[in-house]
């Protein structure tokens, strides 16, 4: 008993709770406060209610701080789960699930089944931010597409911050013609003198180096590449690509009709996301490469396209 009001204790926020405590002296008690030196009064079997209280200043200050938290959490690893926040903040999941409401209702985040994602937007997610987001999955999944390109061969590497994690691992490759529409990429990959790299030109794009329209479509209607590397900001249960840009999805169809085998490099966090404008079907990617299990409709598509499957970094239930 003693157990469940520390616990209560330890998890309200600016509620006023009412516990019911066999034997317990009749005190009021605030937040921290250790019930278990409360010493029962001799003879009396009647039940005693403890009054547990905080000041409003403390409990909204409290609130904020975990409020900020999770949506640091949501940006960096591309969602939450109410297990996983109980566990990080340590409190009730009737809080945690109270506070994902709250934040789903002021739009800093979308309920899903068992958690939150980042909202749907028509606007992709900052630069920054992105090159955050579930990095140490997006450095497995640059390994993984790195170690299916053999040395002399001819590549290109979209928009995208995956997409610039793989040209970090093409670094120990030699002999590869690059062409790239991202000078992000063509600055990583100046450092080996082994690697040729063309960037297309085009329009920059101020917020992620990337380039787009005519003359990017243009060069890359110029060459025939062996592989191409591309990633995408949402990929739908029906197995679509979808992004945010109308320019950069024009390149990035072109890159399709040019390449003769076409890997994907997606994080589990484009499994939840929205974007308004269509790629290409899955049936145009030979292979898929991820970090967590594919949603059952698109692996079903997957397989019936012949589009590969690739988990990369850790196993897969």
């Amino acid at each position: 008993m003693f157990d469940f009001a520390r616990s209560i204790i330890n998890n309200c926020y600016l509620e006023v709770f009412f516990i019911t405590l066999a034997g317990i002296s009749a005190e009021t008690y605030t937040i921290g406060d250790d019930i278990s030196t409360c010493t029962p009064r001799r003879g009396d079997k009647s039940q005693i209610f403890c009054k547990i209280t905080k000041s409003e200043k403390d409990a909204q200050l409290a609130l904020t701080i975990r409020k900020s938290e999770i949506i640091a959490i949501a940006r960096r690893e591309g969602k939450v789960t109410v297990d996983g926040l109980v566990e990080h903040f340590g409190v009730t999941p009737q809080t945690i699930r109270r506070n994902l409401t709250e934040l789903s209702e002021s739009g800093d985040l979308e309920r899903v089944h068992g958690g939150a994602i980042l909202p749907s937007t028509t606007v992709n997610i900052a630069y920054n931010e992105r090159r955050i987001l579930n990095q140490s999955s997006k450095v497995d999944i640059a390994r993984a597409c790195a170690q299916m390109i053999p040395n002399d061969c001819a590549v290109f590497l979209n928009i995208g911050t995956t997409t610039e994690a793989v040209a970090t691992e093409l670094l120990t490759h030699e002999g590869l013609l690059v062409v790239t529409n991202n000078v992000n990429i063509a600055s990583i990959l100046s450092t080996n003198r082994h690697i040729d790299v063309v960037v297309t030109g085009g329009q920059l794009r101020h917020t992620d180096g990337g380039l787009i329209g005519e003359i990017a479509r243009n060069t890359i209607h110029g060459f025939r590449f062996d592989y191409a590397i591309i990633s995408c900001s949402a990929l739908r249960q029906n197995g679509d690509l979808m992004d945010f840009d109308l320019q950069e999805v024009s390149v990035s169809k072109a890159i399709l009709r040019q390449s003769e085998r076409v890997l994907l490099a997606v994080d589990s966090s484009k499994f939840d996301r929205k974007a308004p404008v269509f790629i290409a079907a899955i049936d145009s990617i030979s292979t898929l490469i991820t970090d967590k299990k594919v949603p059952e409709d698109c692996r079903a598509c997957c397989e019936q396209s012949g589009t590969d499957i690739v988990y990369a970094g850790r196993e897969v239930d």
